[in-house]
C-alpha cells in the first residue's frame, strides 16, 4: 500500500502543469528573417522578437528562429536554397505547424515555399490579418478585415486550386471552354469584395454624421504603436472600462468618451496601435478609423520608453500619420512604462563612448525636453506616476484649442 502511495505521488510529480498542457496544444512555428546588405543583426533580432510576439498573441509558440544575409530576399524562395532545406528538413523533424516569414510574401513566392515544407506557411500580413480578425468585436470592425482579408487572397487563389491546373470547362469538341473553378472563386471572391465596400461605404457616412454631431467640442485622439498603454491611458483619463490587455492589437474599435476637466468638456478617442510594416489593405479597410485621427484637433503620442527600440517607434508613428494626411497635427508626447525602464551603468573606467542602453531615465528626460519643438511628458498609467501633470497640460492645451475655436463659449462655468 505504501508502494502504491509513493508511485502514486511520483507520478503526480511528473504529470505537466496546465501551463504546459495549454503550451502543447498550442501551434509551434519557426520564423525567418532575410538581413539584407548593411542591415545591423540587432535591429533583425528585434524585428524577430516583434514577430515572435505576433505569433504569441494569434496563440502559436515560436521555437526556433531563421536567418540568412543577403543583398535582397531570393524572388523564387525568399531565402536561399541551401536555406530552404534546412528549414524543411528542422520542421519535419521536430513536428513544426507554421513557418512565419517576416516580410509579405509575393503569390509565387509563397507557391514556391510551400511546395518544399511539410507545414503551413504564412508571412507577416496574413499573422496581422489573422490576428485582427480574431481581435475585431463589432459588426464594423469584421467588415473591415474581411474586406482586407479578401484584397490579399485574391492574387493568392492560384495556390488554392494547384489539383485543378488542367481541368478544363465546357464540353470538349463543341460549344465555349466554359469556367474554371478557379476563375468562378475569383468572381465570388470579387463580388464579396464590392458588396463590402459597399457596407464600409455605408458605414461611413454614418460614422460621419456621427462625427459631424458631436457639437463644439475639441476632440483629442491617443495615437502610438501597438502595445504602448493607450487603452490604460485611456481608462485612466476617462475613467471609462476599455478593453486593454497586455498583447498586440487588443484594440480595433475606436472608442470616443467625453473627458471633463475642471469646467472643460472634450472628446478623447482610442484609436487601433501601428505597427512597422502595418499591411496597406489595413490601411484601406479601417479608413473610417483612422478618421477619427484626421479629424482630431491634437494627437496624444504614447510612447513606451520601456522598449529598446522605442525611438524607431516613434519613427513608424510618425510616418503612418504621415501616410494618412495626419502629420501636420499638433503633437504631445506621452512616455510611458517609465516604472519598467532599465539602463546599464557604465563603470567609473569605462572610456567607451555612452550607447542608449547607459542612458538613465533622468538622462533621457533632459534629451528630450530640450527638444523644444514638440512638448512632452514622463508618465506611468499603471502605476499612476505623474499623472496630474499630465491633466493639467492637457488642461490647458485643449482649453487653447477651445478658446480660439470657439471664443464666446464660456465653458462649463
Amino acid at each position: 500500500m505504501l508502494f502504491l502511495t509513493i508511485n502514486m505521488a511520483k507520478a503526480k510529480d511528473n504529470l505537466p502543469s496546465v501551463e504546459e498542457q495549454e503550451q502543447d496544444l498550442r501551434a509551434r512555428a519557426v520564423v525567418v528573417a532575410v538581413i539584407r546588405d548593411g542591415q545591423p543583426v540587432e535591429q533583425v533580432e528585434e524585428f524577430l522578437g516583434e514577430l515572435e510576439f505576433l505569433a504569441e498573441t494569434a496563440d502559436i509558440v515560436t521555437v526556433r528562429r531563421f536567418t540568412q544575409r543577403l543583398p535582397q530576399p531570393s524572388s523564387r524562395i525568399y531565402v536561399g536554397p541551401g536555406k530552404l532545406e534546412e528549414i524543411a528538413a528542422y520542421c519535419e523533424e521536430n513536428e513544426i505547424d507554421v513557418v512565419i516569414f517576416d516580410d509579405e510574401l509575393s503569390p509565387s513566392q509563397t507557391r514556391n515555399i510551400e511546395k518544399e515544407m511539410p507545414c503551413r506557411v504564412i508571412d507577416r500580413t496574413r499573422l496581422i490579418l489573422d490576428i485582427f480578425m480574431s481581435r475585431a468585436r463589432t459588426a464594423y470592425a469584421k467588415t473591415q478585415v474581411q474586406l482586407a482579408q479578401y484584397e490579399y487572397m485574391l492574387p493568392r487563389l492560384a495556390g488554392m486550386w494547384t489539383h485543378l491546373e488542367r481541368q478544363r470547362g465546357g464540353t470538349g469538341t463543341r460549344g465555349g471552354a466554359g469556367e474554371r473553378e478557379i476563375e468562378t472563386d475569383r468572381r465570388i471572391v470579387r463580388n464579396r469584395i464590392s458588396k463590402l465596400k459597399e457596407e464600409l461605404s455605408k458605414i461611413d457616412r454614418q460614422m460621419a454624421v456621427q462625427r459631424s454631431n458631436r457639437g463644439s467640442m475639441v476632440r483629442v485622439a491617443l495615437v502610438g504603436y501597438t502595445n504602448v498603454g493607450k487603452s490604460t491611458l485611456m481608462n485612466l483619463v476617462s475613467k471609462s472600462e476599455v478593453f486593454a490587455e497586455n498583447k498586440l492589437f487588443a484594440t480595433l474599435d475606436t472608442t470616443v468618451r467625453k473627458v471633463v476637466f475642471d469646467n472643460l468638456p472634450f472628446l478623447l478617442s482610442d484609436t487601433v496601435g501601428f505597427i512597422r510594416k502595418l499591411p496597406t489593405e489595413l490601411i484601406e479597410s479601417f479608413k473610417s478609423t483612422l478618421d477619427e485621427v484626421r479629424e482630431a484637433d491634437l494627437l496624444i503620442h504614447v510612447v513606451d520608453i520601456s522598449h529598446p527600440n522605442f525611438e524607431e517607434q516613434i519613427a513608424v508613428v510618425k510616418q503612418t500619420l504621415q501616410d494618412i494626411g495626419a502629420g501636420d497635427k499638433p503633437v504631445y508626447l506621452v512616455f510611458n512604462k517609465i516604472d519598467a525602464y532599465t539602463y546599464e551603468k557604465k563603470d567609473e573606467d569605462d572610456l567607451t563612448p555612452a550607447t542608449r542602453k547607459n542612458l538613465s531615465l533622468e538622462d533621457l528626460k533632459k534629451s528630450w525636453i530640450a527638444k523644444a519643438n514638440t512638448p512632452c511628458i514622463f508618465i506611468s498609467a499603471v502605476e499612476k506616476l505623474n499623472i496630474e501633470k499630465l491633466r493639467s497640460d492637457l488642461y490647458g492645451m485643449v482649453r487653447e484649442i477651445h478658446a480660439g475655436r470657439y471664443p464666446f463659449n464660456n465653458f462649463l462655468y
